[in-house]
């Protein structure tokens, strides 16, 4: 059996397919997982002007947070152009999900691969968080 990371991870590599990266050539995927059980995929989505570009994890994120969730307890990424790379959240996409997680029990999953991934909280990417 899979553990919850892995599954999570394996969805994310699936919704980097998705990806539309013409530009930079590096497509993103991100599984989220709700605190009801339900997951939430998405992909990064690039643009010419550059600035209205949207990251995979906040695909995600919207995504759910237009569906009514608003409780959040892990999220995967995966990234990379030709093979996957450790892949890591944005400023932007930490700020977002600080918006909505607990900083200290909301995970983030990274990796290569499905063997070797590194699982961290919130608060160790984002330890300054801006919050009102």
């Amino acid at each position: 059996m899979q553990s919850v990371e892995k599954e999570l991870f394996l969805k994310a590599v699936k919704a980097r397919e998705h990806a539309y990266s013409p530009y930079s050539g590096f497509r993103v995927g991100a599984a989220l997982l709700c605190e009801d059980g339900s997951i939430y995929t998405g992909c990064n989505i690039e643009n010419a002007a550059y600035s209205p570009t949207n990251c995979a994890e906040r695909t995600a994120f919207y995504k759910a947070v237009s569906e009514g969730k608003r409780k959040f307890k892990m999220i995967a990424i995966a990234g990379g152009r030709e093979t996957l790379v450790m892949c890591t959240p944005c400023g932007v996409c930490r700020q977002v999900m600080a918006e909505f997680c607990d900083a200290e029990t909301f995970q983030i999953v990274c990796g290569e691969d499905e063997e070797h991934l590194k699982i961290k909280c919130l608060k160790e990417f984002l330890p300054y968080a801006f919050q009102l």
